[in-house]
């Protein structure tokens, strides 16, 4: 199953099945209803600002499948594994996000072994100690607009 980066299509496996997500207009607006924001730019600042909870990562990942066409609900990506764990679901947003508005987000996950992590993806960016992670596929991710006044 090609992927369209044209269209914003990426790939996903999830529970050992490749799945095309994209967040197409619908699904934006879906998400824009579901953290409350009034406009897309409210919706691509969120995104930026690099710090996405689980449940906005599986909000996300719900419409983009839905976006590709998968009637799959929210409840049922809580429940889904994806390759590499959580590590996996935060690549998965981040190509999605890179696919739909030319960048990614940059998470920073809690360190291994850390205690008190939360399920919060935190932004690295400019003059972050940490270094910013790569994709899956050892690809670098950036976020969404960054530059953008």
């Amino acid at each position: 199953m090609p992927n369209n980066p044209h269209r914003g299509e990426i790939e996903a496996c999830l529970d050992g099945t490749p799945y095309r997500l994209c967040l197409t207009l619908g699904a934006l607006a879906e998400l824009e209803a579901a953290f409350g924001d009034t406009d897309m730019l409210a919706l691509a600042e969120r995104f930026q600002s690099g710090r996405l909870s689980a449940r906005d990562a599986q909000r996300i990942i719900g419409a983009g499948l839905r976006g590709a066409g998968h009637d799959i609900a929210d409840a049922a990506v809580a429940s889904m594994q994806a390759d590499g764990g959580a590590a996996g679901f935060v690549d998965i947003v981040a190509r999605l996000l890179g696919a739909t508005f030319g960048g990614g987000v940059s998470p920073v996950l809690p360190e291994a072994g850390a205690k008190g992590g939360s399920d919060t993806m935190a932004h690295s960016g400019p003059g972050s100690a940490s270094p910013a992670p790569a994709s899956a596929e050892g690809r670098p991710i950036t976020v969404p607009f960054r530059g953008t006044p």
